[in-house]
This record gives C-alpha cells, sequence and structure tokens, in this order.
C-alpha cells in the first residue's frame, strides 16, 4: 500500500464520521434517517463509504478511474476492507457496480470491479461476477442537477440475470457515491432475483458542497 498511498497520506484521508443517516450513510447529526430517506421507500439496505471524495482520495481514484492506473487497486481495496473489519455489514458475497458495455470497451476495465476482486480476497467474501449487467446507457451521473434527476437517469438500468442471488446477502461495491441512486437501481434489480439485503459499499462519498462524480 506504502507504494501509492504512504502512511501519512493514509492517516489524513478525509473520513466520513459518524453519526450518519442509518440508511443512505450521509453525516447526519441526529443520527436518525434523514429527511430524505424518511420520504422515499428505498430497496437498498443501506450505502456506507469510509471516506469523503476529496484530497489525494479523489487524486487516487481519478487515477484507477480515468488514468489506467489498475495497479492502484489493492491498496484502495486495503482501505475497504480495513472499514469492513471494522465495522461489519451483512454479506455473504460481493457483486461490483456494472459498467455499460460502451462504456467498458471505451475504458477497457471495470474500476469497481477491479476493487471487488482485491476485496474478495482481502476478506474470503466470494466474488459473483456478471449477475449484474447494465441493459440501459444513461448520462453520466455527474451531468445530473438533482437528486431526483439522478434517480431517473438509472431507473430499471441494471438488469440480473442470475438467479443464484436468490437468499443472499449482498454487499455492492462501486468506488464513488453522490446520490446512491446508481446503488439503489442495482439493489431494485438484485432483489427482483430474490436477494435477501443488498448493502452499498463505496471507498468514497461526495458530501453536499463538493463536487459530483458518477455514482
Amino acid at each position: 500500500m506504502g507504494s501509492f498511498l504512504c502512511l501519512d497520506c493514509r492517516r489524513k484521508l478525509p473520513r466520513v464520521l459518524p453519526p450518519l443517516c442509518p440508511q443512505c450513510g450521509r453525516p447526519q447529526a441526529s443520527g436518525i434517517l434523514c429527511p430524505s430517506c424518511r420520504r422515499r421507500q428505498a430497496q437498498i439496505d443501506g450505502v456506507r463509504s469510509p471516506f469523503r471524495f476529496e484530497e489525494v482520495l479523489r487524486q487516487a481514484i481519478h487515477q484507477l478511474k480515468y488514468h489506467n492506473l489498475r495497479a492502484i487497486s489493492p491498496c484502495l481495496a486495503q482501505l475497504l476492507a480495513n472499514y469492513l473489519h471494522s465495522n461489519p455489514l451483512p454479506g455473504e458475497a460481493i457483486i461490483p457496480v456494472p459498467l455499460h458495455p460502451r462504456r467498458l470497451r471505451e475504458r477497457g476495465y471495470n474500476q469497481s470491479n477491479l476493487l471487488a476482486r482485491e476485496l474478495s480476497k482481502l476478506t474470503n467474501l466470494p466474488l459473483i461476477q456478471d449477475c449484474l449487467i447494465r441493459i440501459k446507457e444513461a448520462q453520466p451521473q455527474v451531468r445530473a442537477s438533482s437528486a431526483q434527476e439522478r434517480l431517473n437517469n438509472v431507473a430499471c438500468a441494471f438488469l440480473c440475470q442470475d438467479n443464484g442471488v436468490g437468499g443472499k446477502q449482498i454487499i455492492l461495491i462501486d468506488d464513488v457515491c453522490t446520490s446512491g441512486a446508481t446503488l439503489e437501481s442495482c439493489a431494485s434489480a438484485l432483489k427482483n432475483k430474490g436477494a435477501t439485503s443488498v448493502w452499498g459499499l463505496t471507498l468514497a462519498r461526495e458530501i453536499k458542497g463538493g463536487r459530483r462524480d458518477e455514482t
């Protein structure tokens, strides 16, 4: 890990600290459901992110995502594994959030799949690949101007084609969470195939006031 993020940088990573909304995982002073989560019936059981999408971590994720620095994925997955060790989530299997086939061809890899693969090795949780597919090519979430627009943007965007998720507790893996709309759409597809619970785990969280990313 030290070859990409030194010990001092890891200590200074901007953390998402409790109290949190128990569902969406955003900082919430009361520690109860935030107003947004109270207004809707979510399919996803909860979302957790160890860090804010800022500073060094933003740079590291961008290097992985846009500059082909795939070698950093074990380092970043270790951060997720450390978080899970201290903050366990119910999970019997790991599934990465998929890219649309066109974007996958353009990029050549799915950064979420790289993180999920390394996390699976570190936690011994089985990785289920290719069961969740993206069938709708929506505009990048960064271009959506509101939470409702992001939800509409990815509505019915994913399909689960594997009955093997039935009865399982799933942990969805992605790099960054902005509104949670993508994770919610994935959770809906997985629960349609019988998943008993779906939790989202992302490396970073976009906190209100910062710049947006894609999830």
